[in-house]
C-alpha cells in the first residue's frame, strides 16, 4: 500500500502598502507565496506547484501575480531608499493549509 498526496504551504514575504486595484483604497497589502508539494507517506519530497499574489487588508480582495512581478514588490518593500534598512528579511515558518 502506497500512501500519497499534496501539501500546501503559504508564506507571507512581505507587507506593502500600494492603492487597491480593487476598492480604490491606500492600504496595506500582505504578499504571499503559495506553494503545493507532492508528499509520499505523509513527508513532502517536492514542489509541483508556486503561486504568488497580493491581498489587500483593507477589502480582502485578493490579486494573482506573477513570480517577477512578486519579486519586484518584495525588492521595493525591503529597499526603499536604495539599502536594506533592517537585514535580510527572515524566512517564517509556513502556514500550513
Amino acid at each position: 500500500m502506497i500512501i500519497f498526496g499534496t501539501k500546501g504551504y503559504l508564506y507571507q514575504l512581505a507587507i506593502l502598502t500600494f492603492m487597491c486595484g480593487s476598492c480604490g483604497n491606500p492600504a496595506a497589502h500582505t504578499l504571499k507565496k503559495r506553494v503545493t508539494k507532492f508528499t509520499l507517506f505523509f513527508v513532502p519530497l517536492f514542489p509541483f506547484s508556486t503561486k504568488y499574489m497580493t491581498q489587500c487588508t483593507f477589502c480582502g480582495a485578493e490579486m494573482k501575480i506573477t513570480k517577477e512581478q512578486a519579486e519586484q514588490l518584495q525588492a521595493q518593500g525591503t529597499n526603499p531608499h536604495g539599502g536594506q534598512t533592517h537585514g535580510q528579511p527572515q524566512q517564517q515558518q509556513p502556514y500550513q493549509s
